[in-house]
């Protein structure tokens, strides 16, 4: 799924705004018991955190360059439905016709005919997004976090949470179609063989010849086989023993953060009251106050520090909500959007009717 605007970035502090409280309170407890309690031993070495944060930032850019990548041939691979979609329709309507039949069919015979082909087209594109919308176990991102949940009630709406399949393809099927389809598991699947059962009733018939039948049971072996990588994307997830590792490792860096900061920090207010002490000041108050500053400069680590672990764990996050490109989620790719895309070029493209309008998305977040 994507935007049709560039996401603001107060939605994204909005979504990891829990996380940010968190931080700050992993970087104070640390900073209270160094500075106020005196606990001066308690900090790490700047160096070993450093080639920590290193590797993880690695971990976190494999991780990242992964899910992209799954994101990336996910579109793909509805690109290339896109296409095969219309290259099915102009095909049914130039192909199918009187050429070689002996019964003649009228002209709004043969349209009958051919938005029969492409009504089931469409309801097989409407299958196949419901099975690829279908919670998987490792799909519980947008369901198990306060965040991932609110954002999902509040700033954009999945057709398939809220619209049952039956009601979303019962126009575009026949009665005993429908009960056929919905009598078996993959509905997707059942309707290409039932394309390919009508094609072969149609070349019985003689309104397609042998050659164009070959062309268009090709066009059907080409849907299946982007079906097929749709659902190799859906039902292989992204190595689990990598995304729990990369959450673990990121946590670790996260915590000890605070406590490799805060000795440079001290050392700065350090430097501070020596360079006060070797010079006078003007203003007594003004004096104190640069003293007391420096005294205290341990303090501010804690926005440093905070900053620092909210990047680092919404990098991460943003790999863990982009692994699942159809999971429905705002970073997903935008099935339904395209699929009502198609649907409305190929219907227009055999000059049919009653064809629907595209759909209007909640905070132009397009599904």
């Amino acid at each position: 799924m994507y935007t049709r605007r560039i996401f603001p970035v107060g939605g994204v502090i909005k979504w990891t705004r829990r996380h940010i409280f968190l931080f700050l309170i992993l970087a104070t407890i640390p900073v209270l018991l160094f500075d106020l309690f005196g606990f001066k031993w308690l900090h790490v070495p700047w160096l070993p955190l450093g080639v920590l944060g290193t590797a993880v930032a690695f971990v976190v850019s494999f991780k990242n360059n992964a899910s992209y990548d799954r994101l990336w041939e996910a579109r793909k691979i509805w690109g290339g439905i896109v296409n095969a979609s219309r290259t099915w329709t102009i095909m049914v309507k130039d192909f199918i016709n009187n050429d070689h039949s002996k019964e003649k069919l009228s002209k709004d015979e043969l349209f009958k005919i051919h938005r029969e082909l492409v009504h089931r087209h469409v309801a097989w594109l409407t299958a196949l997004r419901y099975q690829l919308r279908a919670d998987k176990p490792w799909e519980q991102h947008l369901k198990s976090g306060k965040s991932n949940r609110e954002f999902r009630e509040n700033y954009f709406l999945v057709c398939e949470d809220t619209i049952p399949i039956e009601d979303a393809i019962k126009g575009y099927m026949l009665e005993d179609e429908f009960k056929e389809v919905f009598a078996k598991g993959n509905r997707a699947s059942q309707l290409l063989g039932v394309q390919s059962r009508r094609l072969k009733e149609l070349m019985q018939q003689g309104f397609i010849e042998d050659f164009r039948h070959m062309e268009l049971a090709n066009m059907l072996k080409e849907f299946y086989t982007l079906q097929g990588k749709s659902e190799r994307i859906k039902n292989f997830p992204y190595p689990r023993q990598f995304a729990t590792l990369n959450y673990l490792f990121v946590w670790i860096f996260i915590i000890l953060l605070p406590f490799g900061i805060m000795e440079g920090f001290e050392s700065i207010g350090e430097h501070i009251i020596e360079d006060l002490a070797n010079h006078e000041s003007h203003s007594s108050t003004l004096h104190k106050i640069q003293e007391f500053i420096a005294q205290h400069f341990v303090w501010f680590s804690i926005p440093f520090s905070t900053m620092l672990a909210w990047v680092f764990h919404t990098m991460e996050a943003i790999g863990e909500n982009t692994e699942n490109p159809f999971e429905g989620g705002p970073n997903d790719v935008p099935i339904t959007d395209m699929s009502r895309g198609i649907e409305i070029d190929i219907r227009q493209l055999i000059d049919d009717t009653d064809i629907p309008e595209p759909y209007k998305w909640k905070n132009d977040i397009v599904m």
